[in-house]
């Protein structure tokens, strides 16, 4: 299965996502800090990101691992880089 690129911040908010919608972290009504995925060389797997350090998690890590594991299964970090000047409408040098 071939994984669909997303950039960091599309990472973050799904892996937040989804969590915030397990039933226990839901009932308990914590809220997980998550960190920005981390770009590194792809694991055996294929996957090229990982992300650590959660905040707020304490009873939860097996669930957060969880998730974790199945975003990286559907996702790799995009590294595609963007042009600075794109960010105010300029056109990329070529």
């Amino acid at each position: 299965m071939s994984r669909k690129t997303r950039t960091a911040s599309q990472l973050q908010d799904e892996v937040s996502r989804r969590l915030h919608r397990l039933q226990d972290i839901v009932d308990e009504g914590v809220k997980i800090r998550v960190p920005r995925p981390q770009l590194q060389e792809p694991d055996a797997s294929g996957c090229n990101w990982d992300t650590k350090h959660f905040g707020n998690m304490a009873g939860h890590e097996r669930a957060v691992a969880e998730v974790v594991a199945m975003v990286r299964k559907e996702f790799n970090l995009s590294t595609e880089a963007k042009h600075l000047n794109s960010l105010f409408g300029e056109p990329s040098p070529e």
